[in-house]
C-alpha cells in the first residue's frame, strides 16, 4: 500500500511539473511573428482632412497628425506581433518611421499619383546610404505607365545591380483615381518582357 501511495504521489508530482506555468501558457497563446511586405508611411491627410471613412468599418480615423497616425500603427503592429514591415511613402515620412522603429521598419521608395520617383542617381544614393531597401511600392498605372515602360528600365537595372527587391502594385486600383484607359496597365502580364530582359530582378506583386 505504501508502495502504491508512493507511486501515486510521484505521478502527481510529475503531472504538476508538466503543467505549463502562467508564463508558458501566455507564450503558447502569443501570435506567431508576421513580416508585412506592404504598409504605407503616408501623411494622415493624404486623402483629405479629416480623412475619409474607413471603407471596411465606416469609421472616420481620429488621428490628426502624422505622428499620432504613425504611433497608432506601430502599436497595432506590436499587438499583432508584426516583427518586420516594408513601409513606403514620401522620403521624409519613411525616414520618420524608420527612426521611430529602426528594428522593424524597412524603407520602401514609393511612386503613385501623388508621389514621383526621384531620378536614378538619387535613387542609387538613397539605397547605398541605407535609407531604403525596397524599390516600391510602384503604382505605375496611377501615372499612366505599364510595368514594361521604357522609362522604368534604368530603375530595374539599378535594382538588379544592387539586388534590391521591387514591389509592384497590380490590378486596377481605386477606380476614381485611375482613368479607364489606364486600368489595363496594371496587368501583371506586361512584366514578362521585364523579367526576360532583367532575369536576376527580384519582384513581388
Amino acid at each position: 500500500m505504501r508502495y502504491a501511495t508512493g507511486i501515486g504521489l510521484l505521478l502527481l508530482l510529475f503531472s504538476i511539473g508538466a503543467m505549463p506555468t502562467p508564463a508558458q501558457q501566455s507564450a503558447s497563446h502569443q501570435r506567431p511573428p508576421i513580416i508585412d511586405m506592404h504598409i504605407h508611411a503616408a501623411p494622415f491627410d493624404r486623402f483629405g482632412n479629416p480623412p475619409p471613412p474607413n471603407p471596411v468599418t465606416g469609421k472616420v480615423p481620429r488621428y490628426r497628425t502624422n505622428k499620432t497616425l504613425m504611433d497608432a500603427t506601430l502599436r497595432e503592429m506590436k499587438r499583432y506581433n508584426i516583427v518586420k514591415a516594408v513601409a513606403s511613402g514620401p522620403l521624409d515620412e519613411v525616414q520618420r518611421w524608420k527612426n521611430a522603429a529602426p528594428n522593424i521598419i524597412i524603407g520602401g521608395l514609393h511612386t503613385s499619383f501623388d508621389y514621383t520617383l526621384p531620378d536614378v542617381a538619387t535613387v542609387r544614393k538613397e539605397f547605398l546610404v541605407g535609407r531604403f531597401a525596397v524599390l516600391g511600392e510602384l503604382g505605375l498605372q496611377y501615372v499612366g505607365m505599364s510595368f514594361d515602360d521604357p522609362r522604368m528600365e534604368p530603375y530595374y537595372a539599378l535594382a538588379e545591380e544592387l539586388d534590391i527587391p521591387v514591389a509592384l502594385h497590380t490590378g486596377t486600383g481605386p477606380s476614381a483615381r485611375v482613368p479607364e484607359d489606364w486600368r489595363p496597365l496594371g496587368n501583371p502580364a506586361s512584366l514578362k518582357k521585364v523579367l526576360i530582359r532583367d532575369p536576376k530582378l527580384r519582384v513581388y506583386l
